[in-house]
């Protein structure tokens, strides 16, 4: 018995069973091979085709595909009935498997209608290589025969038996307790001995075996977002669909043994292989007259190696590139370095700002010399061999850094350039963490929020439920004392790990040779949008071989682009960041003093506190701080801070490693010197000693083994003695696990050290930039601007005047000002407008000048409302007269443009005596308090002064800054202290009263949970706009649990 209909959960909020467990149940019960057949999608295929292939098990891989009852053209929605029938299709062969790469691309891409469909039309066309099951009660078999009958339902087989021939089976299923599978297993079995056709049998597993039924019954409500009690809901409560005993279908099927027989049948009929391994890379496009993409490649560099060491490179350098060349061209790589490097080109023409480089690619001085990177590897010392392995053949893997506000820009260019059918962004799954597994859980079950929430805290992040149950006692009381929590710990086991959703990876783009539906599955990466992505995630993309290239949107180079357009627009000077030195004396002073507020790499409290100890003097010590900072090896900075400053003796193990270490002060931090260690004291190839890093980060047993033994003889070769010899092998050994690549982390350091010369240097304008790309963020613009304050620049409320449409600096004074567009209500258009205008014709004179100058389409109540209440119209006035002559202002306009054409306005400038005059009403001034609460409200913060300033000084010796906050004081007792922002008061299902509130310093602001056991005796003294001091145990999810406040 071979189970033919198997969901995994890939179906996705609809399969349970994860494919390691499916492939490892089915050869527990004897199967020699399995079938995947997810609804409506092949996400899992290459996972599922590796996994059977580990366990031993033949591979079949299927769909349970979506066929429209009309054309996809067609939009049918029954009222109770649906548009569409269930269809299992297994792939007998890998042309079979081909058509269903296009069939579940063109269902995503051209029939998506509620769902992934196709039509009787296209499946006709890409029948070939097929096996059809006739489905399951949703099938258009058995809908026929319940709704028209058989003689109707021959009609529905003529059509299959027809396309499909011998290899269509009528499908049978065990479902006893509904009704309607028994009347359909009835016809079915009639209609085969009428007709003379193959029944049979398959399971509709969902999930692996009988007791997973309510876990999976969870994830239909997380699906639908009901409750698990609720009536009249979605479930498959009514029978069970595990994967079922060979006995039991056997059993079940005991009068139709055929139907058993014909899934062993099928499973001998389906023999196919999916190419794997083959690194698969498109042909470059060579312009005119070139001969082929090795000639062309060589051209380029030659011209790299001119523009980037003048006509006379060292001979180190030559050697490097021509040692670089010939690994490339013996893994026939020319194309792939000429695609990066035509798409960087191209980027940089168009005034996006590239990263320096990223990853091990930055390793590789043809990259540098192509301009794909900016980091000279000899000068970094970086090793080729971190990127490209002459001792293993592997696909290159450019990461590339871009602009993030123009990130899609490149790859625009990229589909226009191969065609939007060769590429595609990569597809990934969102599972449910432990956490998450829960909250759905008890939200399903119905459970109090108060106490799933509870039970949701208790287990410490990176920890599974299983572990986590293990080893909180908390936790471990409560699963035995505590019947509801111990279901609800249960069934969010099951669900931990299962996919929830898809969505579209952050960086990683692939390019085919061909159209991509040749090698994956394709679908739109949001509904409505055009952009392509894979079905397949990232690991199985790689194992087909395809050309992936991650393009990364970096915020920081954003921050730098805008910082230098404000620099030139300033103080007119043109700074290339490219060209800076590193030793600025003043940035390794800002550095030192831990003033990192949006400083790449270096803002965390942590790294500040590492970076005030160190006092980095030179940017090899920025390297070693991006390589330390991180679990790991983050234990070893003290230790390298005390060796820097000669608080500590730097010490060798052998001669040899002096100059391998001496830049880390006898530490070992990089990959890279891993490498060195191999090759320089035991005579590896740099090559051969990558393969040695990457065995002991892997911990292979055998390999490990191996690879010691080489290493120790290579050092006895060397002349290096055993014991010493061990004790390098052992010393080595952490690093090359947790050791960090140096091209990567050089490249980070060199964004950090620009952006810490800008701030130093161009203070200001660093800052406008820095608070342009936080303004989506509340927190993070009242950090900017407490940082600005620091330095002493003065950021202001919005002017129709002096701002722009985003943040900016007033050339005058150096004040920031912020942008017209961060104005709620106003909106980019609007602000574009009003600055254009002013560019255009100078600053507005008065009120009546700015409303008879700005286009009409700026100038709606709503948008003039939020100008005067947020301080743009201050010029012209007090806010709260500004802001009751609006009704005023928008008769005006509307008058004006009653009277004159809108260009006549322009072109006289609004002094036609014809036009009508406006007239202001005098009203009640504004309060501070008033302006304020504006300005919180319309601009997110508070600008023209913070309620907190003048009190925060008396709290800071009692409380904990919001910024502060970290993960390691996860479940600690702490005092804060702040203005409550906003507050929401609910009951709980006893009806007791509780509180969600917002709490914000000058640092930062947080979510606060006042329970009942406290919110009972407040008295009041919880309301938006108060200053409160608050006690409670911090959750790692940024928020308080509050205990007591003052």
């Amino acid at each position: 018995m071979i189970h033919l209909h198997v969901h995994s959960h890939y179906s996705l909020l609809d399969g349970l069973s994860k494919i390691p467990d499916l492939v490892k149940l089915a050869k527990q019960q004897g199967s020699t091979a399995l079938a995947l057949t997810d609804h409506g999608a092949m996400y899992g295929a290459i996972e599922f085709y590796m996994e059977c292939k580990k366990q031993g098990l033949k591979p079949i891989i299927g769909c349970e595909v979506y066929v429209a009852k009309g054309s996809l053209e067609e939009k049918i929605t029954t009222p109770g009935k649906k548009g569409y029938y269930h269809l299992t299709l297994l792939a007998k062969s890998y042309s079979g498997y081909l058509n269903l790469l296009q069939i579940t691309t063109k269902a995503h891409l051209d029939g998506y209608y509620y769902r992934p469909r196709i039509d009787h039309e296209y499946l006709s066309q890409h029948a070939e290589g097929l096996i059809c099951l006739s489905g399951c009660l949703a099938g258009e078999l058995a809908t026929t025969i319940r709704e028209k009958g058989k003689e109707a339902a021959k009609q529905v087989i003529a059509w299959h038996r027809n396309l499909f021939g011998d290899d269509y089976y009528l499908e049978m299923m065990p479902h006893f307790n509904i009704p309607e599978q028994i009347q359909v297993n009835k016809v079915i079995k009639e209609l085969a001995a009428e007709l003379n056709l193959p029944m049979v049998a398959t399971c509709d597993s969902h999930y692996l075996r009988p007791d997973d039924a309510e876990a999976q019954d969870v994830l239909l409500c997380v699906q639908t977002g009901a409750k698990i009690t609720d009536e009249d809901r979605f479930s498959m409560k009514g029978e069970v669909f595990d994967l079922k005993t060979p006995e039991f279908m056997q059993q079940a099927f005991a009068d139709a043994p055929e139907a058993i027989i014909s899934t062993e049948k099928i499973a001998e009929l389906c023999n196919m292989e999916i190419p794997l391994g083959k690194i698969i890379i498109p042909s470059y496009d060579l312009p005119a007259g070139e001969i082929d993409a090795k000639t062309y490649l060589n051209k380029l560099i030659q011209i790299g190696i001119n523009h980037r060491f003048g006509d006379h490179p060292s001979e180190a350098v030559l050697k490097r590139i021509e040692y670089e060349v010939g690994v490339i061209n013996q893994m026939n790589y020319e194309s792939y370095f000429l695609i990066v490097a035509d798409m960087v080109q191209w980027a940089k023409s168009q005034g996006i700002v590239v990263g320096p480089g990223r990853g091990s690619g930055a390793a590789s001085m043809v990259s540098y010399v192509l301009s794909i990177t900016d980091l000279d590897p000899l000068e970094y010392g970086l090793f080729f061999e971190r990127f490209l392995n002459p001792d293993r053949i592997s696909m290159p893997d450019f990461d590339i850094d871009f602009a993030d506000d123009r990130r899609d820009e490149v790859i625009k260019y990229v589909v226009d350039k191969y065609g939007e059918a060769r590429v595609a962004q990569i597809i990934t799954f969102g599972t449910m963490a432990a956490r998450a597994a829960v909250r759905d859980t008890g939200r399903a079950l119905g459970f109090a929020y108060m106490d799933v929430d509870r039970i949701a805290k208790l287990i410490p992040f990176g920890l599974g439920l299983k572990e986590a149950i293990e080893t909180v006692d908390e936790l471990k009381r409560i699963s035995v004392a505590d019947e509801n929590m111990k279901r609800l710990l249960d069934l969010s086991q099951h669900l931990e790990g299962v996919a929830r959703h898809t969505s579209t990876h952050a960086a990683g783009v692939v390019i085919g040779d061909r159209d991509l539906v040749n090698y994956t599955p394709l679908q739109r990466a949001v509904k409505g949008e055009t952009a392509l992505v894979t079905q397949y995630s990232m690991k199985p993309i790689e194992q087909l071989g395809l050309l992936k290239i991650d393009f990364l949107g970096l915020k920081n180079l954003t921050i730098i682009k805008n910082a230098l357009r404000i620099i030139r627009k300033t103080r007119d000077q043109d700074i290339q960041v490219v060209n800076l030195p590193f030793t600025d004396k003043a940035t390794f002073i800002l550095l030192g003093r831990g003033e990192t507020v949006g400083v790449f790499q270096f803002e965390s409290e942590g790294m500040r506190r590492n970076l005030q100890e160190l006092k980095p003097t030179v940017l090899a010590d920025l390297i070693a701080m991006v390589a330390l900072y991180r679990p790991g090896p983050i234990g070893l900075i003290p230790d390298f801070i005390d060796r820097k400053h000669g608080r500590k003796k730097i010490e060798y193990l052998h001669p040899k490693l002096e100059p391998i270490l001496k830049e880390t002060y006898g530490i070992a931090v990089y990959q890279e010197q891993v490498l060195q260690i191999a090759r320089d004291l035991c005579g590896f190839s740099l090559g051969e000693a990558d393969v040695l890093r990457k065995a002991i980060g892997k911990k292979i047993k055998e390999m490990l083994y191996e690879q010691q033994k080489k290493f120790v003889d290579g050092a006895l070769k060397n002349g290096i003695d055993k014991r010493i010899a061990d004790q390098l092998f052992e010393f080595v050994k952490p690093f090359a696990s947790y050791g960090f690549n140096k091209a990567h982390a050089a490249s980070y350091a060199v964004i950090a050290y620009w952006t810490a010369y800008l701030k130093v240097h161009f203070p200001n304008e660093f800052l406008a930039a820095l608070l342009t790309s936080d303004q989506g963020d509340l927190d993070r613009v009242a950090k900017d601007i407490a940082e600005a304050e620091r330095f002493q620049i003065k950021v202001m409320p919005p002017s129709v005047n002096e701002s722009f449409t985003d943040f900016a600096v007033v050339k005058e004074t150096g004040n920031i000002r912020f942008g017209l567009n961060v104005i709620k209500n106003v909106g980019r258009k609007v602000s574009e407008l009003i600055e254009d205008e002013r560019k255009q014709r100078g600053p507005y004179k008065d009120l009546a000048d700015f409303l008879k100058r700005v286009p009409k389409e700026a100038l709606n109540k709503k948008a003039l409302e939020s100008l005067a209440r947020a301080g743009a119209l201050d010029d012209f006035g007090d806010r709260k007269e500004l802001f009751e002559n609006v009704d005023n202002m928008v008769d005006f306009v509307a008058s004006i443009h009653r009277h004159c054409d809108v260009n006549q306005i322009g072109m006289f400038g609004g002094e036609a005596v014809s036009l009508p005059v406006f007239k202001f009403k005098t009203a009640t001034k504004s309060t501070e308090q008033e302006r304020l609460v504006w300005e919180k409200e319309l601009l997110g913060t508070f600008v023209s002064k913070h309620p907190l300033k003048e009190i925060m000084p008396k709290l800071n010796s009692k409380v904990t800054s919001i910024a502060q906050l970290n993960n390691t004081m996860d479940n600690k007792k702490i005092r804060v202290g702040g203005i409550i922002t906003t507050i929401k008061k609910v009951l709980t299902r006893n009806h007791e009263p509780m509180a969600f509130m917002r709490l914000e310093d000058l640092s930062g602001s947080m979510e606060v949970i006042v329970f009942p056991n406290l919110m009972n005796n407040t008295n009041g003294a919880l309301a938006v706009d108060k200053i409160v001091i608050i006690e409670g145990k911090v959750n790692v999810k940024d928020r308080v649990t509050e205990e007591g406040s003052d």
